[in-house]
């Protein structure tokens, strides 16, 4: 399957450190296809050459460059510069179908299935669900598509400011032309679906295929202690994902990126995010995040509109854990 590829996209050094655990991750998952980082000039020369220990292909693509067509498209619309290295993914031509995933993913088990798909398949997205989500889709290289897309974000930019947008703004009929091009939400599972409709995560959770870090607060801004395999930050962070997806993503990022990164860097300081032992500790990995002060004194009202606003205490009151012991009491 040499000409088709798994693709994804890395503007800064973060961003690479997901782009390395969502390749190892394809790699522990025994994909048959190639593997394609597209990166943007701000990721420094040690983190692509880590990245090139994952990736089959490492390939700089970069707006501001003058003999690039985006460029022109660039000078037009500045806002949308993160958008347009995005859709430079269509012009990947020696692959005839290829599989785009946001470098905030996490694989958990073979999708080479994927494949199958014709462009553009993707999944609903949950704020909106006649809208796929960009963060996983198949599509078909094609320097004609590449152009007309650069075309649609010079003329009418982009409804919600990203790639998004104007993606659904080209594949408008995505929601009601061919059911087949609807992937299942196990091939895109975000925190929000998890929070706002826990029953289906508890029936069906348990499939998730591919999960998405959604949110501002991605896995690389939080710490990591080697010693006790716990995770900590950002207790108050409404897009916290189920807490085994963050310690999965950690556990890549600790045992196998990080040695990397070292070697790379050598002596160079670099911010990993792991505390590290004196040696390794065995056993289940737990989370722990700090919590603030109890709010056990909180009105049902004032919970209400916190829901609402965006702010539940997701680590607190509001944890998964909590709220799914209080939807067993009401099913059993």
């Amino acid at each position: 399957m040499a000409d088709q590829a798994f693709v994804t996209l890395a503007t800064n050094d973060n961003y690479a450190k997901g782009a390395m655990v969502l390749g190892k991750s394809l790699r522990n998952h025994k994909t048959s296809r190639k593997l394609v980082a597209l990166i943007g000039p701000h990721v420094t020369e040690p983190a692509r050459e880590v990245l090139r220990k994952f990736y089959d292909e490492v390939r700089l693509v970069d707006v501001l460059d003058s003999g690039d067509t985006a460029h022109l498209a660039l000078m037009k619309r500045p806002d949308l510069g993160v958008t347009f290295t995005k859709l430079h993914c269509w012009t990947l031509t020696h692959y005839t179908k290829c599989v785009f995933m946001d470098a905030d993913t996490l694989v958990l088990s073979n999708v080479d299935e994927l494949f199958d798909r014709e462009e553009l398949s993707a999944a609903p997205d949950p704020g909106w669900p006649d809208c796929f989500n960009s963060g996983v889709f198949v599509f078909q290289p094609s320097n004609e598509t590449y152009e007309k897309l650069l075309q649609r974000c010079t003329d009418n930019g982009s409804f919600d400011g990203g790639d998004q947008g104007v993606l659904n703004s080209f594949f408008s009929n995505w929601a009601t032309a061919d059911i087949a091009k609807h992937l299942p939400f196990i091939y895109n599972l975000s925190s929000i679906a998890i929070y706002s409709y826990l029953p289906a995560f508890k029936q069906y959770g348990g499939d998730a295929k591919v999960v998405h870090f959604l949110g501002k607060v991605k896995p690389w801004n939080y710490s990591y202690d080697a010693k006790t395999r716990s995770v900590k930050g950002h207790s108050q962070d409404p897009s916290t994902l189920h807490p085994n997806y963050l310690l999965k993503w950690w556990d890549i990022y600790s045992s196998v990126v990080v040695p990397l990164m070292k070697a790379e860097y050598g002596s160079q300081a670099f911010f990993s995010g792991c505390d590290e032992p004196d040696e390794m500790h065995e056993g289940m990995s737990q989370i722990h995040v700090s919590t603030p002060p109890s709010h056990a004194d909180i009105s049902s009202e004032e919970r209400k509109q916190k829901w609402e606003q965006g702010q539940a205490d997701y680590m607190g009151m509001d944890s998964f854990d909590n709220i799914q012991r209080k939807l067993d009491s009401f099913l059993n």
